[in-house]
């Protein structure tokens, strides 16, 4: 799989910082189209409502926000401090002279308006008191004043996810375990990532302390918010939800690719129960699920999720198995490099089935692992993957074999696999009739190239129940959205757009994306917009492009970005053209805080675009936005 680099953040003190780089960091290794389905199809251009709002999330919160009343803030000048602190302290000075940095004052404006992301950690606006706890008025009328200090407009992130804030009362709600998600193995406890907390929180519930707690203080931050003039309240253009928000597993750090034991949440007594409704809902008798499944269930109580796997433990019943492939599909992946031209068309990667082509991918998904071990390549958009249904497939073995297209008309076999699809006995399998492959050179040494999966003679098992278990559980992520989308609809920003925050795991080729079910939150929906984090090739690329276009969807923000790569500024005014043609609504990247021009002294967002930062080439997409902040933009297609 693929895992981004350690963070150089300290858990104890810059705690926003943390949590959302983490969030961001988990998104390293994005690339360009995912599944085959992003590059199948031409995109569609959308008028944009209005001009994109450029909104960087800058470092505010643990800077200015969240210091304790009279601190010296030794990492950061006095005169930043008292503009932060005091009776009308906020965070709007601070992020006035970020912003200011980033597009100077003057006559020739850029085509994008330049507003900011401001982040509230939802949890950090508890303090315990003698009574319990409670909101902390002080900390929370920050939030509110730098909204009414800032002329600029700006996107309102109420932020709450599996990444520790460091809140004090995270520790108090992790003990209960109605709060936790649950694999089969009951309660998960608190992971970690990158040396940072991580609480596994459910959101299989909305009856709990912790859906509580957050319901608690975004309803307070609305309605100190509510309070101030129109004026002030128009310039929120969007409320982002909660953050990443999907299912977990432990080992969250190196898991989320396919090996390994498969534990997935969530396993709770309130989500069995849920999937027994479900499967009542869809079925209406238990007979039609037996058909399905071929089963012999008496009624729908008897049904359990799926949790075991066949080839190491005893099963009662088949549809008790689970995997990463029991779906149905399985991932043929790997990388390639093939030296090219900037802007040329991909290579592709061909595959055979018993000596039948089945299918294509391009090599230009983004393997970041790739590139951290081998640096002379230049580009992490060297990784292809293709998902092979196998649900309707004859049991048996299979022969896979797998060519690269360098250029047209010209195919390199890169290797063979063969597979074993497998019954419910376990019977041996047959080897299936075998036609001729097509003409095609052997690999030579030169070539630098490899298949990823499938493993050879690997076993796949395919159980309908699983199907269905993953669907719920995409449900699930969508019910908590809706859930937490309708306490903001009861405020005055209940006309205001709101957006999910979610990461788009399919396109990262070494991730298991069921693991997350996440695919139903990127769906249209009657009442929230799709907000997505863009990082690599899905920033820049077409791919993203090519899936937004069959979404369906109105509008959509981009909630966290970074191209992983130094850009100039006519190419970074093509990247920003197409996200703005397509319909983009606004455009947050990371911003680290800086007064009259000076950079503050805190542990840095690696993520950060900041002409101190030399990590993913962001000093030089600093620069190039900045260009493009004073500039016409270029024109794109979507």
């Amino acid at each position: 799989m693929n895992t981004p680099p350690p963070t150089r953040h300290s858990a104890a003190t810059h705690t926003t910082t943390i949590a959302i780089g983490l969030a961001a960091c988990l998104a390293l290794g994005v690339g360009a189209g995912g599944l085959a389905l992003l590059a199948r199809y031409s995109p569609t251009s959308r008028a944009p409502t209005g001009p994109m709002l450029l909104a960087p999330m800058v470092g505010v919160v643990d800077t200015c926000i969240t210091l304790p009343e009279g601190s010296k803030g030794a990492e950061s000048s006095e005169d930043v401090n008292r503009t932060c602190t005091g009776p009308n302290g906020s965070a709007a000075a601070l992020i006035e002279s970020t912003l200011s940095t980033l597009q100077p004052t003057g006559p020739a404006q850029g085509p994008y308006p330049l507003g900011y992301t401001l982040p509230v950690p939802l949890l950090q606006l508890f303090q315990e008191t003698p009574q319990g706890w409670a909101i902390d008025s002080e900390r929370l009328h920050r939030f509110v004043r730098t909204v009414q200090g800032t002329p600029r407009p700006l996107i309102l992130y109420l932020f709450s996810t599996h990444f520790s804030g460091n809140a004090p009362i995270e520790k108090a709600l992790a003990a209960d375990a109605a709060n936790l998600a649950q694999t089969r193995d009951g309660p998960m406890p608190t992971g970690q990532y990158y040396g940072s907390p991580i609480y596994n929180w459910t959101l299989a519930r909305t009856d709990n302390s912790l859906t509580a707690r957050r319901v608690q203080a975004t309803q307070a931050l609305l309605e100190a918010l509510c309070q101030l003039p129109p004026s002030d309240i128009a310039k929120i253009k969007g409320v982002t939800l909660l953050g990443e928000l999907h299912h977990l597993f432990p080992d969250f750090e190196r898991d989320m690719g396919f090996s390994g034991s498969y534990r997935v949440s969530d396993y709770s007594p309130a989500s069995v129960a849920g999937f027994r409704q479900f499967l009542q809902h869809e079925f209406q008798q238990v007979e039609r699920l037996n058909r399905i499944l071929g089963t012999d269930y008496a009624d729908f109580a008897q049904v359990q999720p799926p949790s075991r796997d066949i080839r190491t433990e005893p099963l009662q019943r088949y549809a008790e198995h689970i995997d990463s492939f029991a779906h149905g599909s399985l991932p043929v992946s790997g990388w390639a490099f093939v030296p090219q031209a900037e802007g040329a068309a991909p290579a592709w990667v061909h595959i055979y089935r018993n000596g039948v082509f089945v299918g294509k991918t391009p090599v230009n998904q983004g393997r970041q692992d790739v590139l951290q071990s081998k640096p002379e390549l230049g580009t992490a958009n060297t990784g292809w993957r293709w998902d092979m249904d196998f649900k309707q497939l004859p049991t048996g073995q299979h022969q896979l074999d797998i060519f690269l297209e360098p250029k047209s008309g010209s195919l390199v076999h890169l290797g063979t696999r063969h597979i074993n699809l497998m019954d419910k006995q376990q019977r041996p399998p047959h080897a299936q009739p075998q036609k001729a492959l097509p003409a095609s050179v052997p690999a030579d040494s030169h070539l630098q190239a490899s298949i990823d999966w499938p493993a050879e003679q690997a076993s796949y098992y395919y159980n309908p129940l699983v199907v269905l278990w993953h669907r719920f559980r995409g449900q699930q992520v969508v019910d908590y959205l809706r859930f937490f989308q309708g306490v903001v609809a009861r405020s005055c920003l209940a006309s205001t757009p709101h957006y999910t925050h979610q990461i788009i795991p399919f396109t990262n080729p070494g991730w298991d994306a069921h693991k997350f079910a996440i695919q139903a939150s990127l769906q249209p929906s009657d009442k929230l917009r799709l907000g997505v984090s863009l990082y690599g090739n899905a920033a820049y690329g077409s791919g993203f492009g090519h899936w937004y276009a069959r979404t369906g969807q109105r509008s959509y923000g981009v909630t966290e970005f970074h191209p992983l790569k130094a850009m100039d500024a006519p190419a970074v005014g093509q990247m920003l053209g197409q996200h703005a043609a397509r319909g983009a609504a606004f455009l947050s990247f990371f911003l680290e805080p800086r007064w009259h021009g000076t950079l503050l002294a805190r542990n840095h967002n690696m993520f950060s675009l900041d002409p101190d930062n030399a990590q993913f080439g962001s000093a030089a997409l600093y620069r190039a936005v900045q260009t493009n902040l004073t500039t016409q933009p270029t024109k794109a297609t979507p």
